[in-house]
């Protein structure tokens, strides 16, 4: 009796989680019968429904399985010109009466680079993996110095940049494209 409400157990938190056992549906929903025992009927083994071939419209989502395509270089270059643009334009209308403040300048770093690389994804650039950093610092006679690793391939992955300055700050905003085969 007790392997049978351990199996049923078992077989309704699998139904919940998405998966289905390897008794039949009719096993699973039909009440425990005590009567007719089987051998190895308290050994319950499952399957999941990522696992069954049957079972892809079941996917929340509708993942679709998409063939290699080996192709090594871009069919069209990164614009660097239209990117740069698109730097040039966020960055003047974002800071061009802004005054230096460490707090302001913290979060508009963050805002500026998400409206650069969502106007750059609107271009649309197929197969390019874009990467934006903007980097915000008060005129006060000092340097700077920033740097980035990556693999790069020089055939390939490009960048474009574009530097503002205003009477109390200076900003680099950089994008990168880099090929994804």
């Amino acid at each position: 009796m007790t392997t049978d409400v351990a199996r049923d157990k078992a077989a309704r938190l699998l139904k919940r989680r998405g998966s289905a056992s390897s008794m039949a549906s009719a096993d699973v929903l039909r009440p425990p019968d005590h009567r007719h025992k089987k051998a190895g009927a308290g050994s319950v083994s499952t399957v999941s429904y990522h696992d069954d071939p049957g079972h892809e419209d079941l996917h929340m989502g509708g993942h679709v399985k998409m063939e290699n395509t080996y192709q090594l270089a871009p069919s069209t270059r990164f614009p660097i010109g239209s990117v740069k643009g698109i730097i040039r334009d966020v960055l003047d209308s974002y800071l061009a009466e802004e005054r230096y403040s460490p707090e302001l300048c913290r979060q508009m770093t963050k805002t500026i680079s998400e409206v650069v690389k969502a106007r750059v994804k609107e271009l649309m650039i197929p197969r390019f993996k874009i990467i934006c950093l903007v980097t915000i610092g008060q005129l006060k006679d000092q340097g700077c110095r920033v740097s980035s690793r990556c693999l790069w391939d020089p055939s390939n992955d490009t960048y474009a940049s574009y530097e503002f300055r205003n009477s109390s700050l200076f900003a680099v905003g950089m994008v990168f494209g880099v090929y994804t085969e």
